[in-house]
């Protein structure tokens, strides 16, 4: 937003500073396009199936949140802070109101206020008035739902449901004044989740979305800044270990919550927990407990509310290694994850032209 003169500040930075950093210019408007699931490396490993992202000015690689999903990287570069401060700490934590696990993306605990549970300011509430010149352009059922509300409260929503739909609502938007316009694309994690980012459905997502973003080029008003990125990547899981077969691993755990590369554990016991699950896990996972895991940084300084609702224990998973519980899952495992450390994870493109 500061490429077009909406600036903005944070508890730990200022548009201004983090847009000379990103190296980003100065445009008459801007349209940022948010893509689910696109890392920066599975982007590479296929990036012949997209020659429009390949060809655009700016291309470099950067690093998401902690834990690399959904909820917190879409919170993020809503509010300008990171995980410990919006408590957007996982797909999924446990409900202070049921005391059961509850998804920060379906938001499917009518107990919780999604703006109590994440208070800070999004970058459009920071704007004011100015807000006005904002758009958030994404399916009708994303409008108003808590992680709307916990990230990207503030601008004017226009629903458009299918890739093309939305590319033509942003461009209108951007040809009737809007300043600056927000656009959702999630399919390609789909795609990741369901088949595996190696998957022929993974790459026919990306290529649908490369031609896509040719047509936004083509439609927006000259002179608007494109900028593309992502959330996080992705892992296709090659060792699965599921806790209903690991008495081991669930001895002690009251609750498990977060996701399969980012487990959260609730439980009494901690450091007990910690010692079993490393000697099980081994090399494969990173696991701490709540107070280690806080001391590292690596969820940016954590609030006392994200820190009353953040599992006692959390184990990142490292390779192609996968944990979950099956006993509270309906569908199938997914292909796809991610969550934890790794660059590919991690690691999302930021991709920017001037059209």
């Amino acid at each position: 937003m500061d490429a077009v003169g909406l600036a903005t500040a944070t508890s730990a930075s200022d548009s201004e500073r983090d847009r000379a950093a990103l190296g980003l210019p100065e445009a008459d408007r801007v349209c940022f396009v948010m893509v689910d699931g696109l890392g920066a490396e599975n982007l590479d490993a296929r990036g012949g199936h997209a020659p429009t992202l390949r060809s655009m000015t700016h291309f470099e690689p950067l690093a998401t949140v902690a834990p690399s999903t959904t909820a917190a990287a879409i919170t993020a570069v809503g509010t300008g802070e990171p995980p410990g401060k919006t408590a957007m700490m996982g797909y999924s934590l446990r409900s202070p109101a049921s005391g059961r696990p509850f998804s920060l993306i379906k938001w499917d605990d009518p107990g919780l206020d999604p703006l109590s549970w994440q208070s800070q300011p999004t970058l459009f509430e920071r704007l004011g008035p100015r807000a006005q010149a904002c758009r958030v352009v994404q399916p009708s059922a994303f409008v108003g739902s808590g992680l709307t509300l916990a990230a990207l409260r503030g601008a004017e929503a226009v629903p458009a449901e299918t890739l093309d739909e939305r590319v033509d609502a942003a461009a209108r938007a951007l040809r009737r004044g809007a300043e600056c316009v927000y656009l959702y694309w999630g399919e390609i994690d789909h795609a990741g989740h369901a088949a595996g980012w190696t998957s022929g459905e993974w790459v026919a997502e990306l290529e649908s979305f490369d031609s896509a973003v040719a047509s936004l080029a083509r439609s927006v008003p000259r002179g608007t800044l494109i900028v593309i990125t992502a959330d996080h990547g992705m892992v296709d899981v090659g060792t699965r270990i599921d806790l209903a077969d690991s008495p081991r691993l669930r001895e002690g755990a009251d609750l498990v919550a977060g996701e399969d590369r980012a487990v959260q554990v609730y439980t009494r016991e901690p450091e007990a927990l910690v010692a079993r699950w490393r000697e099980e896990l081994g090399e494969s996972a990173l696991v701490l407990t709540a107070d280690e895991a806080v001391a590292t940084g690596v969820f940016g300084p954590v609030g006392d509310f994200a820190r009353s609702v953040m599992g006692d224990v959390v184990s990142f998973q490292r390779g192609d290694c996968a944990v979950f519980d099956s006993r509270g899952r309906t569908g199938p495992p997914m292909r796809g994850v991610h969550g934890s450390l790794t660059s590919v994870e991690m690691l999302v493109p930021l991709i920017a032209e001037v059209v």
